[in-house]
């Protein structure tokens, strides 16, 4: 049986900001990187005291002090590594990046080996980023975004705001809720754990089949607040670029859901499962015989939090997508270059509209936790880059704003040195905390497939 959830929010909420300065945007990208984070961080407190049920805060319960500091947020929406005595790869593909069109601006992502291959395809060139600026120069913007897509690529066409919100898929995106939410009868199978005040989340299985970046910034956050995270990636994957920023805290394995045997070892981490949280496009989970239905049949229970891209309803709602494609497409980028006087795109200071959509399902899937202990029913949580983009630029930085960050110092990093698969590093000190709640990762980065998929 599905139900509606209504939020409510009259509790005593108890949250403070420190920290000083903003990293300069058109758009208030600090604030919005505190606000996120304070968003997930309250979800986990009222988690505590009882008072996140029905998605929302009861009156009259006072939740434990929670502080989030804007300058650490704001680094945190950029990278939280530092790394001690090595080099990270780089974050980047080197085709990857921003082309001047015939007409306008076009974004390629090529991190992928098969988006490159599908990239290059189109415009008939090797991997030469000179020879592929030429070639995209030939191109209209928007029919060579459309006949990358159509090779299963991934490119955005640089538009305006206004553009975007006249465009179809910005339509149907501006209709969507910032979440979709949907409960059902967990049948009698909601477990009967408890969270504790010390560590909330200690207990909860997370099952984790994200890529960069919203999704892992989301079991991330879960995990260092105690909740047993477990990662399933493809044989063959990796991101050795982002890998080591959002694996803290999670075992790592890999599975072959093309198999038989791998997709029935699947079902049985869902059986078990408390969360999972995934960023498949829409229809390819389906494909595989692991739809919404199916997962929900495995286990009523279970909180499914989901990720797209450009939206839930639309034309474009099964696209393939990323935090700097949306920037390019939703006007973002063009906003930028307008704020800055410059004649290139300007993005945001980081992906910011993953790492925010992540803490938004992270946020999402502790009010599940608390439907499931109060009402006792699963939920269905979709969230979406392009709807969270939509959040943001609903904003502009005052001219009055807040001063520049400074720049980071020793002060910033926290002591802990972290002993990850690639070498030791140090992470910007955590930008959330909970009174008498230590946010605390039990575990460092490890690589891909370092773990058995089973839970421990």
């Amino acid at each position: 049986m599905r139900r509606a959830v209504s939020a409510q929010a009259s509790a005593d909420v108890n949250v403070t900001i420190s920290g000083h300065g903003a990293l300069p945007c058109v758009f208030p990208y600090t604030d919005f990187a505190t606000a996120a984070i304070a968003t997930a961080t309250l979800a986990v407190a009222g988690l505590t005291t009882g008072a996140a049920g029905d998605c929302g805060l009861h009156a009259g319960v006072s939740l434990p002090q929670v502080n989030v500091d804007r300058r650490l947020a704001s680094f945190w929406f950029q990278t939280s590594l530092r790394a001690q005595g090595w080099s990270s790869p780089p974050m980047w593909d080197p085709i990857a990046g921003d082309y001047p069109a015939a007409d306008g601006w076009i974004r390629l992502h090529t991190n992928a080996p098969h988006h490159r291959a599908a990239a290059l395809a189109v415009l008939g060139v090797n991997a030469q980023r000179d020879a592929v600026a030429h070639a995209v120069a030939k191109w209209t913007a928007d029919a060579l975004e459309a006949a990358v897509v159509a090779q299963g690529g991934c490119a955005a066409a640089m538009r305006t705001l206004t553009q975007w919100q006249a465009h179809p898929q910005g339509i149907a995106v501006a209709a969507e809720p910032l979440l979709h939410w949907e409960t059902f009868d967990a049948g009698g199978r909601a477990s009967d754990w408890k969270p504790l005040r010390e560590r909330p989340l200690s207990g909860v299985r997370v099952l984790d089949l994200t890529r960069i970046l919203a999704g892992p910034t989301a079991t991330r956050f879960l995990a260092g607040f105690g909740a047993q995270v477990l990662r399933i990636d493809p044989p063959d994957w990796d991101e050795p670029g982002t890998v080591p920023e959002v694996v803290l805290g999670k075992r790592c394995a890999r599975l072959d859901l093309k198999s038989t045997e791998g997709r029935a070892t699947l079902e049985a981490l869902l059986r078990d499962a408390d969360i999972v949280v995934h960023g498949y496009r829409p229809d390819a989970l389906e494909a595989l015989g692991l739809g919404a239905t199916r997962r929900r049949e495995l286990n009523p229970a279970l909180i499914d939090v989901s990720l797209d891209a450009y939206g839930w309803q639309g034309p474009w709602h099964a696209r393939r997508g990323f935090d700097s494609l949306l920037q390019m497409s939703s006007g973002i980028a063009d906003a930028g270059m307008r704020a800055a006087g410059t004649d290139r795109p300007v993005p945001l200071p980081g992906q910011g509209i993953d790492y925010a959509t992540g803490y938004l399902m992270a946020a999402a899937a502790v009010h599940g936790l608390a439907l499931r202990q109060t009402r006792g029913v699963g939920a269905t949580v979709r969230a979406s880059l392009a709807r969270t983009a939509g959040l943001l630029v609903t904003q502009r930085t005052p001219d009055n704003g807040p001063p520049p960050l400074s720049a980071e110092t020793s002060d910033d990093l926290s002591p802990r040195i972290e002993d990850t698969s690639w070498g030791p590093v140090r992470r910007i000190a955590t930008p959330m905390s909970i009174v008498g709640t230590p946010v605390d990762w039990a575990l460092p980065a490890l690589a891909l497939g370092t773990a058995t998929p089973r839970w421990a």
